[in-house]
């Protein structure tokens, strides 16, 4: 049977490496921002430097479509990759995307990547992509854990992976995860 992950875990934490690395090793990977992106797009909106209008075309979404919608706008490339995949979800933010997404796929299991505080706000500052200053994460940070609920998923996770070093260190922490729960297969 093929097998279904959701890796969460904080902004700067290191979600990328670990859905990346999957990815690599011939996993099908499913990003829940690429359906922001996506929208935004047909809708003609602009992504900003700041995030600003994808944190209110996100939240504008929610409203309209439930606080689940991401998971049911996802659902139909979930149920179709893993027919002939494993997959590795990218951005499970939300207890009612896992409330929703664990009922339709009951073998779905969380990941966490974890990080100190510091160490991701000094990761986020220097990113390529979607670079935040400290307030900028600080408000990030206290938004999606009291809009979105992200805590839950990052609290109720399956297996954790603490990513406080070398992306080596944390990929040998993935492997050894897939290695000893045979439920998981490489």
């Amino acid at each position: 049977m093929n097998q279904l992950i959701a890796v969460v875990g904080m902004s700067g934490t290191g979600k990328s490496v670990i859905t990346e690395h999957l990815e690599e090793k011939g996993w099908t990977k499913l990003h829940f921002g690429a359906i922001t992106y996506k929208l935004m797009k047909e809708a003609g909106i602009e992504r900003t430097v700041d995030g600003k209008s994808e944190k209110e075309f996100r939240e504008n979404l929610r409203k309209e479509h439930g606080k689940e919608c991401y998971a049911k706008f996802l659902e139909p490339e979930i149920r179709e990759a893993i027919q002939t995949n494993h997959v590795v979800l990218d951005g499970l933010y939300s207890w009612y995307e896992y409330t929703y997404l664990i009922e339709r796929f009951p073998s779905l299991k969380l990941l966490c990547v974890v990080t100190d505080k510091r160490i991701r706000y000094d990761r986020v500052a220097v990113r390529p992509d979607r670079p935040f200053d400290k307030k900028a994460i600080i408000d990030r940070d206290l938004s999606e854990i009291e809009n979105l609920y992200k805590g839950g998923p990052i609290a109720f996770a399956d297996y954790y992976i603490l990513n406080n070093g070398s992306k080596e260190e944390t990929i040998k922490q993935l492997e050894d995860i897939l290695i000893k729960n045979e439920e998981v297969e490489i």
